[in-house]
C-alpha cells in the first residue's frame, strides 16, 4: 500500500507531521480526519527500489512490542509521566532498532506532540490499529488500559505464531532433506551408475532411463536451475509486495490443501480478537473495521472486511454485513447476532476469538500427524523409483553374467 508523509494541525490547532499508508491521497485525507486531525499537506513518499526487493533494516519483533505495552502499561498505572517513561524504557531497549524508535519518539514529546502522533512516524513498528488504540486511551485518559489491551492482543498473536511454527517445523526439515538428497543422488551418485552401465551397454528399464535423464539434465544445467531459482524467489517477494500480489496470495492462501482452512480461521480469529479490542476502546465501528481491515494481514479478507464497512455506512446492521461477506460460520453469526442486540458487541467478539483460537490450536496439533502420511508417500516413492531404477539393471547384469 502506498505511503505519505503528511502536516496536519490538531483539535488545538498544533501542528502535527508523520507517516501514514493508504490506498490514495483521498484515502489518506479520510484517515487523518478520523485522527481528528485536519491535514494541510500530504505528499506520496517516494519509493526506495532496492527496498522492494530487499529488507535490510532491523525490525522490531513482536517479544519486544510485548514488553514495551506491559511495561508502559505498568508505568502509566503508577502515574509516571509519559516523557519519563519513554527514557526508562529506553535505557532497558534490548535492540538498536528499538533503541532508534524510542529515542525519536522521545524527541517528539519535548517537541510538544503527544504519543500517538510520535509513534504514527514509524509505521513499520506501529501499525494504524496501534496507533488509534494510544490515541483513544490518550482523548479518553485511559492510556494504561490500552497498554494492556495491546499487551494481550500481541501476547495472543505470538502464541499463534508459536503453534504454526511447531506445526510447521517437521515438514519443513523433511522437505529440506529431501530436496538435498534429491540433488546429491542427481549430481554424485547417479552419474557413477550411468558410467557403469554404459560400460555393459545392457538394455535399460524405464525407471533407469528416467533416472540417468534427470541426471543428465540436472549435471548439465544447474547453474541455469540456481540461477533462475535465485531469480524465481527475488521475482516472487517483488510480486508478494505489489497489491496485486498480496491480494491474490490473500486469496490462494485460503485455499491451500490442509493449512487454509486453518490460516482462514486463524485470520478471523485475529480479526474479532482486533476488533472487539477496538470496540472495547470506544473506537467507532466503521473505524475500527477499517483498521482491523489491515490488521488481519489477509488482503483478500481485508477486502471483504472494508465491504462490510461501506455496507454499514449504508444503514445496514453488522450482523446483516456480516453474513452477506461469507466468511463466518453459523455459529460466529448467531455469536454477533446476540452481540449487537445485546449492546455486548465487544465480550461477544472476544468469545468468537476465543473459539477460532482454539479451533487453530486443536487443528496445529494434529497437522503433523496429517502431514506425515502424505511426507511417508513421497519418500517411499521416491526409493521406490531409485531402487528400481538402480537395482533392476544390475540384476538383469548379473543375471547375463550367470547365464554366461
Amino acid at each position: 500500500m502506498p505511503g505519505f508523509q503528511y502536516s496536519a494541525r490538531d483539535l488545538k490547532g498544533q501542528p502535527v507531521a508523520g507517516q501514514l499508508e493508504a490506498a490514495d491521497l483521498a484515502a489518506a485525507a479520510n484517515t487523518l480526519r478520523e485522527r481528528g486531525l485536519i491535514p494541510v499537506a500530504i505528499n506520496p513518499l517516494a519509493e526506495s527500489k532496492g527496498a522492494t526487493w530487499f529488507s535490510w533494516q532491523a525490525k522490531v519483533g513482536l517479544d519486544e512490542l510485548i514488553i514495551f505495552s506491559r511495561q508502559m502499561y505498568s508505568l502509566n498505572k503508577a502515574g509516571i509521566p509519559i516523557i519519563r517513561a519513554i527514557s526508562s524504557l529506553l535505557e532497558s531497549a534490548r535492540s538498536v532498532a528499538m533503541q532508534r524508535v524510542l529515542t525519536d519518539v522521545l524527541e517528539q514529546l519535548q517537541n510538544g506532540r503527544n504519543l500517538s502522533t510520535a509513534m504514527a512516524a514509524h509505521p513499520q513498528v506501529f501499525n494504524r490499529l496501534i496507533i488509534s488504540m494510544v490515541h483513544v486511551g490518550e482523548n479518553t485518559g485511559r492510556l494504561d488500559e490500552a497498554f494492556m489491551q495491546l499487551s494481550f492482543y500481541f501476547e495472543q498473536e505470538q502464541e499463534t505464531r508459536k503453534q504454526i511454527k511447531q506445526a510447521s517445523r517437521y515438514p519443513t526439515m523433511v522437505l529440506i532433506a529431501l530436496l538435498v538428497a534429491v540433488v546429491i543422488m542427481n549430481l554424485f551418485v547417479i552419474p557413477q551408475f550411468a558410467a557403469m552401465f554404459s560400460r555393459f551397454n545392457a538394455e535399460l528399464p524405464w525407471s533407469t532411463k528416467v533416472l540417468l535423464a534427470s541426471s543428465g539434465f540436472f549435471t548439465a544445467y544447474w547453474p541455469y536451475l540456481l540461477f533462475s531459482s535465485v531469480v524465481l524467489v527475488f521475482w516472487w517477494r517483488h510480486y508478494l509486495q505489489t497489491a496485486a500480489g498480496k491480494l491474490w496470495w490473500g486469496r490462494i492462501k485460503l485455499r491451500l490443501p490442509l493449512v487454509g482452512d486453518i490460516i482462514n480461521r486463524a485470520t478471523l480469529g485475529r480479526f474479532a480478537r482486533s476488533f472487539g479490542m477496538m470496540l472495547k476502546a470506544g473506537v467507532p465501528i466503521t473505524t475500527a473495521l477499517n483498521l482491523v481491515a489491515e490488521a488481519v494481514d489477509n488482503d483478500h479478507l481485508g477486502e471483504l472486511i472494508r465491504e462490510m464497512r461501506r455496507n454499514i455506512e449504508r444503514g445496514e446492521s453488522l450482523y446483516r454485513v456480516a453474513q452477506q461477506s461469507g466468511i463466518f460460520t453459523p455459529l460466529v453469526l448467531q455469536m454477533l447476532s446476540v452481540g449487537e442486540e445485546t449492546g455486548q458487541m465487544d465480550e461477544m467478539l472476544t468469545e468468537v476469538a476465543g473459539f477460532y483460537e482454539r479451533e487453530v490450536g486443536f487443528d496445529l496439533k494434529s497437522l503433523t500427524s496429517k502431514i506425515e502420511p502424505i511426507l511417508i508417500a513421497i519418500v517411499a516413492a521416491m526409493v521406490l523409483i531409485l531402487a528400481l531404477g538402480i537395482f533392476t539393471p544390475m540384476w538383469d547384469m548379473l543375471d547375463a553374467y550367470k547365464g554366461r
